[in-house]
């Protein structure tokens, strides 16, 4: 793994030039087809979902989509969905249940959009019954954070069996400009609140909250999209491979019982 510091990753992870959802979609998926809408309210462009097929297996995939121009960055908040973005990304769940499909998540989020009239339709209940939902899904779930992982907005689609972190993405409660402007009252001190924090991916690993680092290209992911691509493919094989043998009470069980126990690793050591 490559020597850098948590604000340096921070920044690879939020480089604009990082390959998203859409790029992962186009590399590891064929036969992709794009579903829309949450049924309920309208289209969330910044929740990227539907189904393809992985080496001829169907599997459903839905993940944050931040943009690529300013135009649809716009349109997407920069990767900050809106609830209908949530229930969408619930509905394509509901059908993965019932026809047996995996679900692969791709997160990279600042968080979820905090603008009035998300809160007016729900935000925060729609990030609820999100997690209430993977928490009971009887198919296969694998987690990958990409790049940002902030907040409610990316745990919303990140209660997976198998929860994975390029080696560049962040993951943690709140932005490090947040934490140093709550903490400290200085917005200005967030390279030190990097560190602090402990989201990178080694420091996560470490800490349980996930289960596998995948090593990205000399540089970052950016660099060599292809590579990436290759990487992440070989990964999903083998995880995707190991949580098909398990039965859906399995994987019901397993999820609940490693997300019910995390944090226990942390405790501990501090104890000790």
């Amino acid at each position: 793994m490559a020597e850098y510091t948590a604000a340096e990753r921070v920044a690879l992870a939020r480089n604009t030039a990082r390959p998203g959802v859409v790029d992962y979609v186009q590399g590891l998926f064929t036969d992709f087809f794009e579903q829309k809408g949450d049924r309920l309210c309208g289209e969330d462009p910044s929740i990227f979902g539907g189904i393809g097929l992985f080496h001829g297996r169907p599997v459903t995939v839905i993940g944050h989509r931040k943009g690529k121009d300013l135009a649809e960055r716009m349109a997407c908040r920069f990767g900050m969905p809106n609830p209908e973005g949530y229930r969408k990304a619930g509905r394509l769940m509901d059908q993965a249940e019932k026809f047996g499909r995996p679900v692969i998540t791709f997160i990279d989020t600042p968080g979820a959009y905090p603008g009035l009239e998300a809160e007016a339709r729900g935000q925060g209940e729609a990030i609820a019954r999100m997690l209430a939902k993977m928490s009971a899904l009887t198919v296969p779930t694998i987690a990958i954070v990409t790049g940002e992982g902030g907040s409610g907005g990316a745990l919303a689609l990140g209660v997976g069996n198998r929860v994975l972190m390029l080696e560049n993405a962040v993951y943690s409660v709140l932005s490090p400009e947040g934490f140093a402007a709550i903490l400290w009252k200085d917005a200005s001190r967030s390279d030190e609140a990097c560190e602090v924090m402990k989201l990178t991916a080694a420091d996560l690993l470490e800490l349980g909250v996930i289960d596998r680092v995948i090593p990205e290209p000399a540089g970052g992911a950016h660099t060599d999209v292809a590579a990436m691509v290759r990487t992440l493919d070989r990964v999903l094989q083998e995880e995707l491979a190991g949580l098909s043998r398990m039965s859906g009470h399995a994987l019901f069980t397993g999820r609940y019982e490693k997300f019910r126990a995390m944090g226990a690793k942390a405790l501990r050591k501090e104890r000790t």
